[in-house]
């Protein structure tokens, strides 16, 4: 029951995972999209193929449908050449029922790529060039690779670098970062192969920069990481060539690219050899000939026998290592093609022949070995790869040339616009000076005058203040002389509007700004000197929950009044019999930049179709004060009276 419980999630896991993927690469509603795998995004997992498989033929569109079908072919080619045929050989069907000859010569580029992988090579190039005739200039990049892959398979090496040089102009020609870095990779593989491994690593690693730029993890960005590597390890960098195989590994095990898993395994199958890692070399031996012989592809599996001959050999088991390489020699068959590999399989098994004392075979593996070296390293394929080199730092030279000109004219450019300037400035600076001989004593006039007008304002301020304390004055005596309740409370309430705008003149003559108050410090003395009035200080809190902030005079009068008002009736009506409770006091900026002003209290509360007791006066002034400030007002009743203003476009 634990098991099948065990299977069941996993296999829910796996439709969602299906599912997710799915969503990411091919959307059917409200309009057919296919977000191309590799190009558009990488961003899913090795369940992509699943994907494209059940959901192209619910496809109506049939250049997306033939898209996805040829993504499925090739990237098929990658895992499993037989479900890879099936594919292609479906998208050529249709296409030519439909009379698609675009799509046709694309699937036929597709075909070449498989054809290459079962060693296949002359009918490769054959469906290659009928290819040509039928796609676009933008396809013949893709086609151009594969006719270059056949090339250098077939040991071409001159033919191969001419392909991948027509390439990288096609790429720099229509600016595709993809295109040259492709070149580039394959360019650093050929000097690889030549043995040219310093210039192999700077034209690898010249690739990989524009394949990071296009932030895509695809199957040649993938197989570049390796090329890096085998230039790292034939340089005896075992530690950086061990970090680019990794990196490698990640990706090819991330979206299934099992040759070149296949691939990279060779190579760190010769890695731990060179570092007589031998337990870790035979697990990687094992695993090139398992991806190797799970893509059923001889090249790979040939190549994968060779490392393990050569990794016994250096452990001095020499009839092992001429059991396998004898089958990777097998395996390649007459028609092999590649000189490459095959002299190197050659060469190790003359080695391991003589260490079994075998000199007579070793003596004919030599002579093989020698036959296809001279075969491989031939004077037109050394020419075309030093033509090659020659012609990439001639062009590199050109642009530093083209560079150096450019910055040259730039200079000379520079050096006479500095003398215009300089002279311009020369002119400039004596008008200038003329300018602030007048402007300095026009200076000291306008400070002096500006030191006047600040006297005569803080001046003005401190009358006003002055002024408003006598009416309050006044206000005291009167009340003073009246016996009604009411009268008297009304009396104290219009005292207190004027204390309010009083201190708000007060502020302003003895600060350092003429034109803005500080609301927190008012707000704290406002609210001492109403407390004081009610004789409240010991039972009721007042909390500002504000940081400092300024407004502009015309905005903090009806402010201090609106706040005078409801601290009144706070402490009129919300705490009856003497109750403690609390009142806080904010006054912020929103996100839009309006003022907020919140007076929240704790006490009884009030019900919502009521304001204030008494003569109804507070409640119009303040209704009158937020029109006047163009805001608006909300009142909340659950645990106590809250007030929240709004003041749209204030200047503060």
């Amino acid at each position: 029951m634990q098991f099948a419980g065990f299977v069941y999630l996993l296999v829910l896991f796996t439709l969602c995972s299906v599912t997710n993927v799915c969503g990411q690469i091919v959307q059917l509603e409200p309009k057919e999209v296919y977000t191309k795998v590799f190009v558009d995004t990488d961003n899913f997992g090795a369940s992509y193929l699943q994907v494209l498989e059940e959901t192209y033929p619910k496809i109506k569109t049939d250049s997306i449908k033939f898209s996805m079908l040829n993504d499925l072919a090739y990237y098929w080619h990658t895992r499993n050449l037989k479900q890879s045929v099936k594919f292609v050989n479906i998208g050529l069907k249709l296409t030519k029922e439909k009379k698609d000859t675009l799509w046709y010569g694309r699937f036929q580029i597709t075909q070449g790529a498989i054809l290459l992988r079962q060693e296949k090579l002359d009918s490769a190039l054959v469906v290659l060039h009928e290819a040509k005739t039928k796609v676009f200039t933008s396809d013949l990049p893709m086609l151009n690779t594969q006719i270059g892959y056949v090339y250098e398979r077939k040991g071409e090496i001159d033919m191969a670098a001419n392909y991948a040089k027509e390439c990288l102009e096609l790429g720099k020609s229509t600016n595709d970062k993809r295109v040259i870095a492709v070149a580039y990779s394959d360019i650093s593989n050929l000097f690889w192969k030549q043995s040219k491994w310093e210039k192999g690593l700077e034209y690898g690693l010249k690739s990989l920069s524009y394949f990071e730029e296009r932030q895509i993890n695809d199957l040649d960005y993938d197989f570049t990481l390796y090329v890096v590597g085998n230039n790292y390890l034939a340089l005896k960098k075992y530690n950086k060539a061990k970090q680019y195989f990794e990196h490698a590994i990640a990706i090819g095990e991330r979206y299934g690219f099992y040759n070149n898993l296949s691939d990279i395994y060779i190579s760190i199958t010769d890695l731990y050899a060179f570092l007589k890692e031998y337990k870790n070399a035979h697990r990687a031996g094992k695993k090139a000939i398992k991806y190797a012989e799970m893509i059923d592809n001889n090249f790979l599996l040939m190549r994968a026998y060779l490392s393990v001959g050569k990794l016994e050999y250096l452990e001095g088991k020499y009839q092992s290592a001429v059991t396998s390489l004898q089958k990777s020699i097998t395996v390649a068959t007459s028609d092999f093609g590649d000189s490459y590999y095959l002299s190197q399989a050659y060469e190790s098994l003359g080695k391991s022949l003589a260490g079994t004392h075998n000199y007579k075979d070793a003596y004919l593996a030599f002579a093989e070995y020698d036959k296809l070296k001279n075969k491989i390293f031939t004077a037109e394929a050394d020419q075309r790869i030093s033509l090659l080199q020659t012609e990439f730092e001639v062009a590199q030279k050109e642009s530093t040339i083209q560079v150096q000109e450019t910055r040259l004219k730039k200079q000379q450019s520079r050096q006479t616009l500095i003398i215009v300037i300089a002279s311009l400035l020369l002119l400039l600076l004596i008008v200038t000076l003329i300018t602030v001989r007048n402007n300095r004593l026009k200076s000291r006039l306008l400070e002096k005058q500006n030191r006047e007008n600040q006297f005569l304002l803080k001046e003005i301020h401190h009358r006003v203040k002055n002024n408003l304390g006598i009416v309050s004055s006044l206000l005291a005596l009167q009340a003073a002389k009246i016996k009604d309740p009411k009268v008297i409370e009304v009396m104290d309430e219009s005292r207190n509007r004027v204390y309010s705008m009083s201190m708000i003149h007060q502020r302003l003559y003895q600060g350092v700004k003429l034109s803005t108050i500080e609301m927190k410090d008012y707000f704290i003395n406002l609210g001492q000197h109403i407390l004081d009035a009610f004789g409240a200080e010991n039972r009721i809190d007042l909390i500002f929950e504000m940081e400092p902030i300024e407004v502009d005079v015309d905005t903090a009068v009806p402010l201090g009044l609106i706040t005078n008002e409801i601290l009144n009736n706070a402490l009129k009506y919300a705490f009856p019999n003497h109750r403690e409770g609390k009142i806080v006091i904010s006054l912020k900026k929103d996100i839009e930049k309006n003022l907020v002003l919140k007076i929240a209290d704790n006490g009884i509360g009030q019900k919502q179709d009521e304001f204030i007791h008494g003569t109804g006066f507070g409640t119009h002034l303040i209704e009158l004060l937020t029109q006047q400030l163009d805001g608006k007002m909300d009142r909340f009743t659950q645990n106590g009276t809250a007030y929240v203003f709004k003041f749209k476009d204030v200047k503060s």
